[in-house]
């Protein structure tokens, strides 16, 4: 069974290889971050494919942030290969829950909240502790809590 660790290593070997610059830079860029998290803390371990995704949403949001900034700065070009990167970065990550299914996720949570007393906005901690192991790694942070927040002021 291959890790995800492995096959960025495998295609950084490939993107070398073929002398794509850009992707070879951002596979540098990203297995670096995961050995950084690896030896991290008080021991060093190997990262699960977990963790490893997990580094690769907080890298691919970096570059999304800073193509958000540099296209404000009128920076065009790094705006384009920061934003290229994160595309790269994209592939490795499982496929984002579409608007309708995390709509569906968070009327679940809602309902099984208030099932457990929790009501109005106030219950915004309970629905997310229940959403955000289901949507693990599929929807950003904001997006969740807007969606949540948008369930209890509706129900």
């Amino acid at each position: 069974m291959t890790t995800l660790k492995s096959t960025l290593r495998d295609d950084l070997t490939a993107a070398i290889k073929e002398r794509d610059e850009l992707r070879s830079a951002t596979l540098r860029l990203t297995l670096t971050a995961i050995t950084k998290e690896e030896v991290s803390g008080t021991s060093s371990r190997e990262l699960s494919d977990d963790e490893v995704i997990k580094v690769i949403s907080r890298e691919a949001k970096k570059r999304r942030e800073a193509a958000d900034a540099f296209a404000k700065g009128g920076r065009a070009e790094q705006a384009a290969r920061e934003k290229a990167e994160g595309e790269i970065l994209a592939a490795y990550l499982p496929q984002p829950l579409t608007d309708d299914e995390l709509g569906a996720v968070v009327a679940d949570a809602v309902a099984e909240a208030k099932a457990a007393g929790a009501e109005g906005p106030r219950a915004m901690g309970q629905v997310m502790k229940i959403v955000n192991p289901k949507v693990a790694d599929r929807a950003e942070g904001g997006r969740v809590a807007a969606a949540v927040k948008k369930a209890l002021a509706d129900g």
